[in-house]
């Protein structure tokens, strides 16, 4: 694998592809500027686990500081045997950078610089030198990344010499931060929970569940993914039981899969989304009475007319209206009761064109508050406040309003891109400085279940959660913090300080680095649950492409040890797709399912019909 990047990403990236996936990676980086070091990885758990893996690697080929011309770095030593990831220094990514780094033999590469010229550039580059290679590349404009894929994917196609289609290894994936980001973040806010893999339409949660006593049975819903080795015992975990190892296993700790969903609290929110113009609130309350009351007046000037009068009623009604509007000719010598409804008519319509043109400035203003920001409406609690409509807070806004979440939003710059968003979808939007006094409050912070701080500014993040934990203290805060030092300082002490509440601190890049290394991987793959030192793979598949799963049932399709068969994903042309979770065993899978599966590295490999390809020993 090779990673070519100019910022955290690429170190995020490597450190997941290394640890998780047990891949050789390759990583090219810009040089070292005025002879100051590089800046390292951000100190996370991912980076962490990369110092220590290039460490050990580093001692064991007696390597200190370079390795080879273009290969020094904090990441690794090139050339030293068995490494796991290694450095080539290099400007830019240009023939000379790519040759060196080995793209003509790789088997996936990705461009995760900041500039989307340069990834493209690069991208063109690759595939002319390496048909066959899967492409992985960070692009902020996606129509553009559309495009791209189309033309790198016929690229392959021509370069292979392949006129059925595109290779299955050359595919071309584009991928974008702020996509990319924003479903983590949402399952991390809606669910509770901080390790949430997405599958076909599924949130899926990894826990580790104590041994079943006598007689027990598996809660409903979870699937087994790996048994535990039994205290004291040297023996490792096994993977993927089948259902009578699973039974006999008495003592062994499990690894299960549960999915989550969003609880909605037990007031229901006011529904705070309309498509259409508000006709409820077309005229004030008052104004309606009014109208009422006046019509009623009319109603009873017409019927009194056709009495005095002794005309028919309608005529008696037109006389009315008549004098209503000051248009009839003076009662003059006419009976004295017709001359007094005369005047009473006109004094009603003098009443009537005040209440006329009330109802026009209120006509008016209702079609004008319909293309403005809305205000959060009384009695509004169990929402989301979401702080920051740039580029991740609008995926994020979107990604809620899909999943029919209430929200309420928080925006310093009434221009933001996410704002007219927040104008389309009629979602409640304060503008405000989250720093001033009574933004939050507007927010009605203190009614919220979960806090979204997602602004590009560190200080601002926490200084909104600070204060939503004084207000609210069991509030759910997601933070978005750069800087992975600072943010495990801010997520200990406030966990600390609040042991009852729950606090999530995330970077962009700690959360898109799975992603991309899930994309290097193949397409199929959406998660990794790490088992001791082995690991397994969340996959979607579509059954119509593999003989072992065509055609067979749910339990036919289960092979234990290699893959277990999770759910049934939506088809996109279903015309109400949702996902199926724990098929029944007499299902029958068709081609054009698509099926969610648990699967060993091994078991993938030999379900897609790829040969093994050599691990440092992680399975």
């Amino acid at each position: 694998m090779v990673v070519c990047g100019d910022d955290g990403l690429v170190h995020r990236l490597a450190a997941e592809l290394s640890g998780v996936y047990g891949e050789r990676v390759t990583v090219v980086l810009p040089p070292a500027r005025d002879g100051r070091p590089r800046p390292a990885a951000a100190a996370g758990r991912a980076a962490t686990l990369l110092g220590r893996v290039t460490g050990a690697v580093g001692r064991a080929s007696g390597v200190n500081g370079t390795a080879g011309a273009g290969a020094t770095g904090p990441l690794g030593a090139a050339g030293a045997p068995g490494a796991l990831v290694r450095i080539v220094e290099a400007a830019e990514p240009d023939d000379e950078a790519l040759a060196e780094a080995g793209v003509d033999r790789a088997a996936a590469l990705a461009l995760v610089y900041d500039d989307d010229e340069t990834n493209i550039h690069a991208a063109l580059r690759a595939r002319r030198v390496n048909p066959r290679l899967r492409l992985v590349i960070r692009l902020y404009n996606r129509r553009l990344g559309q495009y791209l894929e189309e033309l790198l994917d016929q690229a392959a196609q021509v370069g292979t010499g392949e006129a059925g289609g595109t290779p299955a290894e050359a595919t071309t994936t584009v991928l974008s931060d702020a996509d990319t980001a924003a479903p983590a973040l949402v399952a991390v806010a809606v669910s509770g929970h901080s390790k949430v893999i997405e599958a076909g339409g599924l949130f899926l949660r990894a826990v580790e569940r104590p041994p079943l006593g006598p007689g027990a049975s598996t809660v409903p819903g979870t699937r087994t993914l790996a048994l535990l080795p039994a205290p004291g015992s040297d023996a490792g975990p096994v993977m993927l039981p089948g259902a009578e190892e699973e039974r006999s296993a008495a003592g062994r700790g499990r690894i299960v899969l549960e999915t989550v969903r969003y609880a909605p609290p037990p007031q229901q929110p006011t529904r705070l989304t309309s498509r259409g113009l508000p006709l409820g609130s077309f005229f004030s309350r008052r104004l309606r009475w009014a109208l009422i009351c006046l019509a009623g007046a009319v109603c009873g000037l017409a019927v009194a007319s056709w009495l005095v009068s002794d005309e028919d009623p309608p005529h008696a009604a037109y006389l009315s209206l008549l004098d209503l509007f000051a248009i009839n000719d003076p009662a003059v010598g006419e009976p004295l009761g017709r001359q007094v409804l005369q005047l009473l008519s006109g004094l009603t319509g003098l009443l009537l064109l005040p209440l006329l043109v009330a109802a026009a400035l209120e006509g008016l203003g209702t079609f004008r508050s319909a293309s403005t920001l809305r205000r959060p409406p009384r009695g509004l609690s169990g929402h989301v406040v979401l702080l920051g409509l740039g580029k991740i807070g609008t995926r994020v806004l979107a990604r809620l309003r899909e999943l029919d979440i209430p929200v309420v939003c928080v925006e310093r710059d009434p221009q933001a891109r996410g704002v007219a968003l927040a104008r389309s979808l009629r979602v409640p939007t304060v503008i405000g400085d989250v720093t001033e006094e009574g933004v939050l409050e507007a927010a009605k912070i203190g009614q919220s279940r979960t806090l979204m701080a997602l602004t590009s500014s560190d200080v601002t993040n926490l200084e909104a959660v600070l204060y939503a934990r004084s207000v609210r203290p069991d509030v759910r805060a997601v933070m978005r913090l750069y800087e992975d030092r600072f943010a495990k300082a801010v997520y200990r002490t406030l966990r600390d300080s609040h042991p009852q509440a729950w606090t999530r601190s995330r970077s962009v890049s700690y959360l898109v680095a799975p992603a991309f290394a899930m994309a290097m991987m193949g397409r199929q793959i959406q998660g990794a649950v790490p088992v001791e030192r082995k690991v397994l793979l969340i996959a979607v598949l579509e059954a119509g492409a593999h003989s072992a799963l065509r055609g067979r049932t749910a339990a036919e399709a289960a092979e234990p040890g290699a893959w277990q068969l999770l759910a049934l994903a939506p088809n996109p042309t279903d015309p109400h797709p949702a996902p199926l979770w724990d098929p029944p065993p007499g299902h029958v899978l068709r081609p054009e399912d698509r099926v969610v599966l648990a699967a060993t590295r091994q078991g993938l490999a030999d379900l897609l019909g790829r040969g093994p390809r050599p691990r440092a020993g992680v399975r």
